[in-house]
Order: C-alpha cells, then sequence, then structure tokens
C-alpha cells in the first residue's frame, strides 16, 4: 500500500461562492442526477495546479461524465477515458464514441415527440445497440429528474406546462452528439467497473482521476433510488485511491462515515457551497492528497 504522509485536514468550508452552473459550457447529452456541472471551475483549478500535464484523465464512475468532457473539449489532459457500469449509460457513450453518432443526432433531431410515439419506443425491444442509446436518451430527457433506474416516473407538467416536451431539446442534443463525436480521438470509453479500471492504472505517476462514486455511503438512499448500479464497497475504494500513484479528486456527500474514511487514510477534506436541481443550497465534500489549490 502506498504510505501516505498527509496528516488530516479538518473539513473547512472552502469556498462561499456557488458556481453559475449557466456560465458553464453544457457539453453532455444527459440530465443526469448528481451531475457535476458545478464542480467544472474547481477542476480547472486542479488539473491547472499540477506540475505536469496530466498523461491520461480518468473518471471511473463517468454518468454525464460533464467532468470528462470538459477536460477532453479544453485539453486539460492529453487523453480522457471514461468508464460506466450501467449498460443503459454505456449504450449511449459507445455510440456517440463510434460511427454511429451521425445516426443517433439524427434519429434524436427527426424524432416527434408525443406519448404515442414515446410509448412505441420505450415498449419496443432494443436489439441494436443503436436503439438502445436512443431509448435510453428518450427516458433521460422525459423522466422526473433524467433518472434511469427501474421505476422512474415520467414527467406530468414540467416547464411550462409542456410536459414530455419540457426537457426535449432535439436542436441542443444533436449538436452535442456532434461536437462530442468531432473529438472522439481525445476519448476512450470503458463499459465496465470502474474500481477495476483505477487498479489497472494504479501505478500510473502521470495518471489523475476525477472519482465520483454513487453517494450511498453512511446509509444514504438517495444512490439507491436514483442509480441502476448503486451498491459500492467505498472502505475498498478508499484503499484503491491511497494507492494510487497519479492524483486524484473525490466528491462525496455529506456523511460521518465519509469523514472517518478520509482521517482513516489521511486525506485532505474541504466543503464547497453548490445548488440541488431544486435550487436548493447544499454543501458537497472534495476529498484529496492536497487541496492547497482551493486556498
Amino acid at each position: 500500500m502506498r504510505a501516505t504522509q498527509l496528516s488530516y485536514l479538518e473539513p473547512r468550508q472552502a469556498d462561499e461562492v456557488i458556481v453559475n452552473v449557466a456560465s458553464v459550457p453544457q457539453r453532455s447529452p444527459f440530465r443526469y442526477p448528481g451531475g457535476k456541472t458545478w464542480l467544472v471551475p474547481y477542476v480547472r483549478r486542479w488539473l491547472g495546479s499540477l506540475p505536469d500535464h496530466p498523461a491520461i484523465f480518468i473518471e471511473p464512475f463517468a454518468g454525464g461524465a460533464i467532468i470528462s468532457l470538459t477536460v477532453a473539449f479544453e485539453r486539460l489532459a492529453q487523453h480522457v477515458l471514461m468508464v460506466e457500469l450501467d449498460d443503459q449509460v454505456a449504450s449511449v457513450w459507445q455510440i456517440i464514441l463510434s460511427d454511429d453518432a451521425a445516426w443517433l443526432a439524427k434519429r434524436i433531431a427527426n424524432f416527434q415527440l408525443t406519448p404515442e410515439n414515446v410509448e412505441k419506443v420505450l415498449s419496443t425491444p432494443a436489439h441494436q445497440l443503436r436503439d438502445k442509446a436512443f431509448q435510453t436518451i428518450l427516458k433521460n430527457r422525459i423522466n422526473r429528474g433524467g433518472i434511469l433506474a427501474p421505476g422512474a416516473g415520467k414527467i406530468k407538467h414540467g416547464e411550462a406546462g409542456r410536459g414530455l416536451a419540457s426537457r426535449w431539446y432535439p436542436g441542443t442534443l444533436r449538436k452535442r452528439i456532434l461536437s462530442i463525436s468531432a473529438i472522439r480521438e481525445r476519448l476512450t470509453f470503458i463499459h465496465g467497473d470502474g474500481l477495476e479500471v483505477m487498479r489497472q492504472h494504479a501505478q500510473n505517476s502521470e495518471a489523475v482521476f476525477f472519482i465520483d462514486p454513487p453517494y450511498t455511503a453512511g446509509g444514504k438512499r438517495a444512490g439507491r433510488r436514483l442509480y441502476t448500479h448503486s451498491e459500492l464497497d467505498h472502505v475498498a475504494l478508499f484503499q484503491l485511491a491511497n494507492q494510487l500513484a497519479g492524483d486524484f479528486l473525490m466528491t462525496y456527500d455529506e456523511a460521518p462515515e465519509v469523514r472517518d474514511l478520509a482521517r482513516r487514510f489521511g486525506f485532505h477534506v474541504e466543503t464547497v457551497a453548490m445548488k440541488s436541481t431544486h435550487h436548493a443550497k447544499m454543501r458537497e465534500l472534495l476529498i484529496g492528497r492536497n487541496l492547497d489549490w482551493l486556498r
């Protein structure tokens, strides 16, 4: 195990200024529960503080991947590796980073969103990966909160009473998909276990890791409601982070168990202010070996 020389830094409030997410380029085609658009300016600061330009940026729990996409678009690392276990989410990234990206963009742009058409698409088995990707984007856009987990309900009223169509922006989605496809040489996607990919790259000192796991530590139930794959051995994740040769930044919901784990491994912890999707002011934890760049 990699020895840790850092002493534990008592958590404090790093930044009371709440990031205006409207000022951050929206790159992802997903509306994603627990999305990290608000964190983009912090990630820019973190990567900019490193002594060397990262050879590879790894996001083992990619989800909507706004952080990975930002790093790729802004060339904050030489290459970006995204990992996601959920097969629905994975199907979208697999298609966008393949020759079928244009097909998906066109399918979205030409789709007439009516309750009847939605029901027809979602009730038809997806025999091809690209059909599954379209179904996933459709569900993500018409379900409340973008939730893909079983039992998620559909939008009823939405913005300005537009119902199902209130989060369906086909022109915007088409543009985002084609923009990502245009830089796909900077991105690699793996449909698999993020912890296993971390282990494979643990000894690479030129790799950096953005770790945003499902928030289920300490019995938190939100992760179980929001994500299909929510179960995670948080102790094992912290043990693995401690063995990484490269730097990492980890995000977590506030929980005493998370602070205890950070203390156990000598990691530094800071709290940052953000707003939830319902505009409630909240704080999340940033965890790393060195968070001096926040000050």
